[in-house]
């Protein structure tokens, strides 16, 4: 059972700007001396980006990288390493909840962990539960899972228009990294 006085925001679609929100909010609540555990699922924690770079300034904001980045076929030796990485993200935020060391903690890609089998629903769903009153868990990536909608109260999904990518523009440094 979720706590309703825990906050739960979830940020999917197929849009731009599903970690880009998490990072504003993280920024925000940091800016509101609030204490952030922002931890990053999927992505190469060994790949240079500029939210790494800003994030590891901002003394309020623990970054804890949880990716190594294109997730293999299930099966084989690369596959249980990107398992390992995912259980640890979600052990550090099972400290994080548990402990209360956060009132911010952001699950960014999380949503795709689910989809490439590193994290199950009910592991997440189960987190959710632990939280208490005046923490904010914000989850962030495509393709969330329905029970992930139903347990947020706040769903924002983001809805791609145009993107630069469709002409055959590469990412941007300071836009995409």
């Amino acid at each position: 059972m979720l706590s309703e006085d825990a906050r739960i925001l979830l940020f999917t679609g197929d849009g731009k700007g599903k970690t880009t929100a998490a990072l504003g909010l993280s920024v925000r609540a940091a800016g509101q001396g609030m204490r952030v555990c922002f931890i990053q699922f999927v992505k190469d924690r060994h790949m240079a980006t500029g939210e790494k770079t800003l994030l590891g300034r901002i003394n309020e904001i623990e970054l804890f990288g949880a990716g190594l980045g294109r997730v293999p076929e299930k099966g084989g030796v690369a596959f249980q390493d990107h398992l390992a990485a995912a259980r640890q993200g979600l052990s550090r935020a099972q400290e994080v909840v548990c402990a209360g060391d956060c009132e911010l903690l952001v699950l960014d890609e999380i949503c795709v962990a689910i989809e490439k089998g590193l994290i199950s629903t009910e592991q997440v769903l189960d987190l959710l539960s632990l939280a208490s009153a005046g923490q904010i868990i914000a989850m962030t990536g495509r393709h969330a899972p329905r029970e992930l909608l139903e347990a947020a109260d706040t769903v924002t999904e983001m809805k791609p228009l145009k993107h630069a990518y469709d002409t055959g523009r590469r990412a941007e440094r300071g836009v995409e990294i």
